[in-house]
């Protein structure tokens, strides 16, 4: 366990993030190495799997009902120094996690084809899709325990060990992505679907060695199936905490159904070149995204420690640093766009539509990164919920107009990148507003001397 309740805001935080960010990047390269190969198999596999990758949203998103509640209740327990409250909800947390692996195999397998189907632009790219999926479903599964696992560790200020894991099982999947989409060293090419295979099998890897690892790399936190009997009580403290956040990923999931369905007619080239542009997207979010989950278990122990003024704090350093990345980031997509697609696709026209994508969206990066840092602090705080509603304003904003702009005769794909540009600052704008009401509503009491 590590006391976040003392010492430089500043150097826990950059602290934390290394080691964050390290296992962040390493689980985006789970997409990019998939991405890579599948690149190999042409347009109709990169859309295919693209689309069906959206589905991995809609799992992150019902996972986060668990990993933000638990991560947020952890820490605040932490902070009051309260060790049986912080077993607890990690316990409770992981009883929770196993129903919703079920849950995702049952719906994965009984839906996700239909929804692969629905997305794609023509058979091809849907037959592509859906070997994907089928394979990847049980890894969608078994994020449940891992993300409550790594989220419970991460509110009691753990973050090494669980790098260390996440490295290897990267590891494992580079090394077995190119065997089975390709087939080399067996001349057995399994194609989209060994894109996925790959990635189940590093992530079932990954599972074994998080539950043998999780006692060792701290004596906080106790892993006891005793202990894993459903607590309804501790259940609904986790919802209330997680239920907003995983409403916002599933509003993501959302944006990007519609995006695909929105640009459908204008083929896979487009499919594959939005398909790229969002997977590089993501990646150089991360230095960014590891700030802010930095911030959440910095805020939610001080939050529970009573210290009100470190909180404030933590939120202007996350603010500033995770402006800064964004600012440079920006700059990055719009000098060379076409180098960053480039190791993913030689056409001519997905490449330009990919390049074209990274510049436009780019001016949201830095009011993208502001609304990251808010919801850390929201976390942080246990009420989610203002996250939540700045988020759901994009179908108004977003949404709603790209279905009609779909309608238009003179339909381009560049009107949909601006009009989600417009839609984050309008996002952004409502949740700066709403965090400076929370903090005065809950951050009212002197801190502790």
């Amino acid at each position: 366990m590590r006391d976040l309740t003392q010492g430089s805001i500043t150097a826990h935080l950059l602290g934390m993030a290394a080691f964050i960010g390290i296992s962040l990047i390493f689980q985006t390269l789970y997409f990019i190495i998939d991405l890579y190969f599948v690149a190999r198999l042409g347009n109709a596999s990169i859309a295919g799997v693209s689309a069906a990758g959206n589905v991995f949203f809609l799992a992150l998103a019902a996972s986060q009902l668990i990993s933000i509640g638990v991560m947020a209740t952890v820490a605040q327990a932490v902070g009051a120094k309260n060790e049986a409250d912080a077993n607890l909800m990690s316990d409770q947390a992981i009883s929770m996690s196993l129903a919703g692996s079920v849950l995702m195999l049952v719906l994965g397998y009984a839906f996700g084809g239909a929804g692969v189907d629905a997305l794609t632009a023509d058979a091809a790219s849907a037959a592509e899709g859906r070997a994907y999926l089928y394979a990847f479903i049980p890894s969608l599964a078994l994020m449940f325990p891992t993300q409550a696992m790594v989220s419970a560790l991460r509110g009691a200020g753990v973050t090494m060990p669980t790098m260390v894991l996440q490295t290897a099982t990267v590891i494992i999947n580079a090394i077995l992505a190119p065997v089975l989409i390709a087939g080399v060293g067996t001349g057995v090419a399994l194609g989209a679907a060994g894109a996925g295979w790959a990635s189940t099998i590093a992530s079932i890897v990954g599972a074994i060695g998080l539950v043998i690892m999780f006692p060792r790399v701290q004596s906080y936190l106790r892993l006891r199936l005793r202990t894993l009997k459903p607590k309804f009580g501790a259940w609904k403290r986790i919802i209330f905490i997680g239920l907003p956040t995983s409403i916002e990923f599933l509003l993501m999931f959302v944006i990007f159904v519609v995006i695909y369905w929105v640009i459908r007619d204008f083929g896979a080239e487009a499919q594959a070149g939005f398909g790229i542009g969002g997977r590089i997207m993501q990646s150089i979010f991360l230095p960014a995204m590891a700030i802010a989950f930095a911030a959440a278990p910095i805020a939610g122990q001080n939050f529970g420690a009573k210290r009100y003024d470190r909180v404030r704090e933590t939120f202007k350093v996350t603010a500033l640093i995770g402006s800064g990345i964004m600012l440079t980031l920006s700059l990055l997509c719009h000098i060379a766009p076409e180098l960053m697609a480039r190791p993913f696709t030689d056409d001519p026209e997905v490449l330009a539509i990919t390049a074209e994508y990274l510049k436009v969206v780019s001016w949201n990066f830095v009011f993208s990164g502001l609304v990251m840092a808010g919801g850390s602090l929201f976390q942080g705080m246990g009420d989610t919920r203002p996250s939540m509603f700045a988020s759901a304003t994009r179908m108004v904003t977003f949404v709603v107009p790209a279905i009609w702009l779909s309608y238009l005769p003179n339909m381009r794909l560049e009107y949909v990148w601006y009009l989600s540009v417009a839609s984050v600052v309008l996002q952004c704008a409502l949740a700066m507003w709403l965090l400076s009401r929370t903090f005065k509503r809950k951050l009212a009491i002197p801190a502790a001397s």
